[in-house]
């Protein structure tokens, strides 16, 4: 018995790196797979339906059970083709894995519109759209009497959440926004009994070893026998149990890289100062500077 036998699963980016992790573990562990992946470049050019068949093929070698999809996720219509094609195909959906993403690193003073856009786009809407098609399918369902089980697991990353990046003022925008989409949904979907997570993974990828500063470090290949605790493997298993239908968690946002997983907490307030008098310019900077 698989831990996710019998669920439907979409991961979205899923021909490459972790999301290609994702798939093959889902695959092992009794899911069925839609395997989403236009098939771009790191930078987001041009498009490949090949990686996604690739992952497929790996499944239904293994006697697997999936489906490819090069639906663009960061438009509307590729969204819901993508959501209508795992449920015309299977009958249900389960599970949401939104993993897509590319980068157009820059530094803001330099940084050129359409590197901001694409980036937003991918990342941000391109988690929002498929959850938003997921969300309308599972609202229908509950509200029809169903009992709905299903689950997102949202990308977000170290750069939008803990270690923000110089030169991924896009990316690290994009990122913490789907940390914020995700806690704002996960109230919204529960009453549907959908729950919702988000995760900030660091893995070796294709997108790491092409940032500034991190290449090469993850470019580091294990000793011959050591565990490669930065295998876009060692990602996965935590999402899979988010995506298991008896997991209680919801709305929570978790780090995990090199052997460590942690929850993360968000903004927080770290200093206060409070008055009964009026606030004033003086005073404001009084307190500010008190806490530095």
């Amino acid at each position: 018995m698989g831990a996710l036998d019998g669920r439907v699963a979409v991961i979205t980016g899923a021909g490459r790196g972790i999301g290609r992790e994702h798939a093959l573990l889902f695959a092992r562990e009794g899911a069925t797979v839609v395997v989403n992946d236009l098939g771009g470049s790191n930078e987001g050019l041009g498009a490949d339906a090949g990686p996604a068949q690739q992952v497929v093929d790996e499944i239904v070698a293994m006697g697997g059970t999936a489906i490819a999809s090069s639906d663009n996720v960061a438009t509307w219509s590729g969204a819901k083709s993508l959501i209508d094609q795992a449920v015309a195909e299977f009958g249900h959906l389960d599970i949401l894995v939104n993993n897509a993403g590319i980068l157009r690193d820059g530094f803001i003073a330099s940084l050129e519109e359409s590197q901001w856009d694409d980036v937003i786009n991918v990342h941000l809407k391109g988690h929002f759209a498929p959850l938003h098609f997921a969300s309308a399918y599972w609202k229908e369902k509950s509200k029809a009497g169903e009992q709905i089980a299903a689950s997102v697991i949202n990308t977000a990353s170290a750069s939008g959440t803990t270690m923000p990046n110089a030169g991924q003022g896009n990316y690290g925008a994009a990122k913490a926004g789907i940390a914020a989409l995700s806690l704002v949904a996960a109230d919204e979907l529960e009453r549907y009994g959908v729950r919702v997570n988000a995760i900030a993974p660091v893995a070796r990828t294709r997108l790491t070893l092409a940032t500034p500063g991190m290449g090469a470090i993850f470019a580091m290949e294990p000793e011959e026998g050591e565990v490669d605790l930065f295998s876009p493997a060692q990602i996965s298993p935590l999402v899979a149990w988010l995506a298991t239908e008896k997991c209680p968690v919801t709305g929570r946002v978790f780090a995990v890289s090199g052997g460590s997983v942690q929850q993360l907490q968000g903004w927080t307030a770290e200093h206060t100062t409070e008055t009964d008098d009026d606030w004033t310019i003086d005073s404001v900077a009084e307190a500010v500077e008190a806490w530095q």
